[in-house]
């Protein structure tokens, strides 16, 4: 009998069952990268079908901290998964973890720092990608239908790595030259470009956008100096709408940077819904729903490349 519950808590170690809609969740190390071992929670449950959508998740954190299995995500796996999406949140590296916030540094380190933060993020992505595209037969994954999502700086993150690809940037050549992303769903999100407005080559894939107009730490707008900085939802928005691009931007007036989690715990039926419309049926629509808040009261919208890094990144 002991040797018998022994082995029930080592199967119970390994995998994690939750008991809301039998969702199952399976750890797998998918990469190494600077000696750093990368991790990754899949989410499953049985209305996963043999050739089920999947989506990759990538927390947030400011580059500087965060986890993949932080319980403000818990709910958004569950019901995705619970909803016959396969669900895979993973680490990647954090290129600001070892920022001294109390130190003077320069904009053109702190540009270096953060292009790099950026950078490896999304090789951790594509690596990611690449680790489901080979499991994706024994997984019972749709590679056709694999789906980026991401909060605050994993929002950023996944903006990025579609924005790459479009792009065909020398990072992104690592996927086959037929891959591509079935949605993106960002919430607080931006790109980050050392090299003007960014543009796409080529169209993205259909774009869901959560962003507060309050966001004291990832514009809203954009945050740039000498066309190098931060190009946020409402700007990605325009964009896509000049290319004809399905998107689904959902702005809240006033509301702070609190969006960067709050659509994955409130709007998980109106991301559950756009999955259906632009990723299952193929609806080409661009649509925007702007939202006032009675709680949200007026605030600032707009603020400099100074007042974003130091909401960011100053002493704590």
């Amino acid at each position: 009998m002991k040797r018998l519950f022994l082995l029930f808590v080592m199967v119970l170690c390994a995998t994690n069952i939750y008991a809301d809609g039998g969702v199952v969740r399976d750890t797998y190390c998918y990469a190494t990268h600077e000696g750093e071992a990368l991790y990754l929670d899949r989410y499953t449950s049985p209305s996963c079908s043999s050739s089920a959508p999947c989506m990759l998740f990538a927390f947030g954190g400011g580059f500087v901290r965060g986890e993949r299995d932080n319980a403000y995500y818990a709910d958004y796996f569950r019901r995705l998964a619970a909803s016959g999406i396969v669900v895979v949140s993973i680490d990647y590296r954090l290129g600001l973890r070892n920022l001294d916030a109390g130190a003077d540094m320069g904009i053109r380190d702190m540009i270096v720092a953060m292009q790099r933060s950026v950078d490896i993020a999304v090789e951790d992505i594509y690596a990611a990608t690449l680790y489901i595209l080979d499991n994706a037969a024994s997984w019972g994954v749709d590679t056709s239908k694999i789906m980026l999502s991401g909060s605050s700086a994993g929002a950023i993150a996944v903006l990025q790595a579609e924005w790459g690809r479009c792009n065909r940037s020398s990072m992104a050549a690592v996927l086959p030259s037929d891959f591509g992303y079935a949605a993106v769903v960002a919430c607080a999100g931006a790109i980050f470009s050392t090299s003007g407005a960014p543009h796409w080559s080529s169209a993205p894939a259909p774009t869901m956008l959560f962003h507060g107009t309050s966001d004291r730490n990832v514009p809203y707008r954009k945050a740039s100096v000498m066309g190098i900085g931060f190009y946020g939802s409402e700007y990605i928005a325009r964009e896509l709408d000049k290319l004809s691009s399905p998107y689904y931007f959902y702005s809240v007036q006033y509301a702070d940077h609190s969006v960067a989690v709050t659509p994955l715990i409130d709007q998980i039926d109106l991301i559950l819904q756009f999955i259906d419309d632009y990723v299952i049926d193929g609806r080409r629509l661009c649509v925007t729903t702007d939202v006032v808040r009675p709680d949200c009261a007026k605030s600032p919208t707009r603020f400099s490349v100074k007042e974003y890094l130091e909401a960011n990144y100053s002493p704590r």
